[in-house]
This record gives structure tokens, C-alpha cells and sequence, in this order.
């Protein structure tokens, strides 16, 4: 009887709260008959899970009955999250992807009737063509190297 106390957890999934409070009472009872009502409030939280123990504990002041406690615990697994296992992420077979892609996407042409205006190069400032195609330089400053002592001579 001692391993039935001992390997149960409270788990908010599969459990109800009051008939899994009441039973562990009940078991503690018979075990310990001399056992106060307090240490075996005290013995069946600390079965329940560290944030759930914690959230019980602040809930109820001592001294408390097991109603109230059996109240707590129901009101804190219905209104909260509190310690509720973290569900599985469904992933999809690959047989059914996520996005359908029916045909293939076409490259941008800029020269198709469709456009509304003609593509400049920001290259070199010409229509026609996109500056990742652009065959002529580039309009950038150059920077000329200067000879040092040429320009101090004539200074």
C-alpha cells in the first residue's frame, strides 16, 4: 500500500483532482492513523508537482480542511495551465505539405508587355535592364592616387 502512495503523481490530464486527493487521504489515513491532518495535507501536495505544490500552498493559509484544499487544486487546474504536460507538436506527413505549390514561379522579365514602366539600372542610369545585368561600368567616383612628390614640388 506504502508503493501505491509513493508511485502516484497528481497529473491534471488524468487525474481528477477530488477522487485523487480523497484516495490519497485515505490511504495515508490507513497507514498512519496516528499521522495529523496537516502532515497528511503536507504529504499529498508535495505529490503534486513543484508550481502546482507551490500555487496550493499560497492558496490555502494553514490551518485548512481538505475541502478547501480539494477546492484549491480544482480551481487552479481549471482556471490555469499549472502543471499541465506540454503537447506534442502534430507534424504533418510528407505526403501533405504545408504549401502547395502547384507550378513553378517564373523569373521577372522586365521587358514584358505587362509592365507598366520600363526598368532603369541604377548602375548606370539605362532603361531596359536591371543593374544585376548591366554590362557597363558603373557610375562611381574614381579615386585617383595622388603622387605626393609631384604635388609638393609644385607647391
Amino acid at each position: 500500500m506504502e508503493n501505491v502512495f509513493e508511485n502516484s503523481f497528481f497529473h491534471p490530464d488524468k487525474d481528477k483532482d477530488l477522487t485523487w486527493f480523497l484516495k490519497q487521504a485515505e490511504i495515508l489515513n490507513a497507514l498512519y492513523p496516528e499521522m495529523s491532518q496537516k502532515m497528511v495535507h503536507m504529504k499529498i501536495l508535495k505529490k503534486c508537482g513543484g508550481e502546482l505544490e507551490h500555487s496550493l500552498r499560497r492558496s490555502c493559509i494553514d490551518p485548512c480542511s481538505t475541502e478547501e484544499y480539494i477546492n484549491a487544486l480544482e480551481d487552479i487546474v481549471t482556471r490555469t495551465k499549472i502543471g499541465r504536460a506540454w503537447k506534442k507538436l502534430e507534424i504533418k506527413s510528407p505526403n501533405k505539405p504545408f504549401i502547395k505549390k502547384d507550378k513553378p514561379r517564373e523569373p521577372f522579365n522586365p521587358n514584358t508587355p505587362n509592365s507598366n514602366e520600363q526598368r532603369k539600372s541604377h548602375k548606370c542610369g539605362g532603361v531596359g535592364h536591371l543593374a544585376n545585368n548591366c554590362l557597363k561600368n558603373a557610375k562611381i567616383n574614381k579615386i585617383v592616387r595622388f603622387d605626393y612628390e609631384t604635388i609638393s614640388k609644385n607647391y
